[in-house]
């Protein structure tokens, strides 16, 4: 996912000299194309002989630039001291998000709980000349969510 970038260097910005070098891709680009890659990759063995074979044969070959794996990814919502997962029990989540830090995706459909807790934040902050800033203390009761 290199793309090529140029610099034109000249008196004048003429482009006497183009300088050209391969740059990687956007994080975010190749982060999604990497997760486009996992969510489709081929479920392999190996055979006697050593070689891979598709473990469904109902799918297509897999192709030089297709992920496959032969062990399948642990299951991340229960703890597992030998992949040094955590799970996902006792942690909180977000109730209205979809996205992975939601409830519904974090919590692996165990559900939630709810409660309340009381949060303190500085607020109504001024500066005062000079040179400091003077704050109060804020406390709200706020409504956290946590997997079962």
């Amino acid at each position: 996912m290199a793309d090529i970038a140029c610099k034109c260097h000249g008196v004048s910005g003429s482009c006497s000299l183009k300088t050209c070098w391969l740059q990687l891709a956007e994080f975010r680009k190749v982060g999604d194309q990497l997760k486009e890659k996992y969510d489709s990759a081929a479920a392999m063995r190996i055979t006697r002989k050593g070689k891979l074979e598709l473990v469904n044969s109902r799918f297509n070959q897999p192709t030089p630039e297709d992920l496959v794996y032969v062990d399948p990814s642990p299951d991340y919502c229960l703890r597992n001291e030998t992949t040094g997962s955590l799970g996902t029990q006792g942690r909180l989540c977000n109730k209205t998000s979809e996205g992975m830090d939601g409830c519904e995706l974090m919590c692996c459909g165990r559900g939630y709980d709810q409660f309340k807790s009381l949060q303190v934040e500085r607020c109504h902050c001024k500066f005062h000349w000079c040179c400091f800033v003077k704050c109060k203390k804020c406390t709200e009761i706020v409504d956290q969510y946590v997997c079962k």
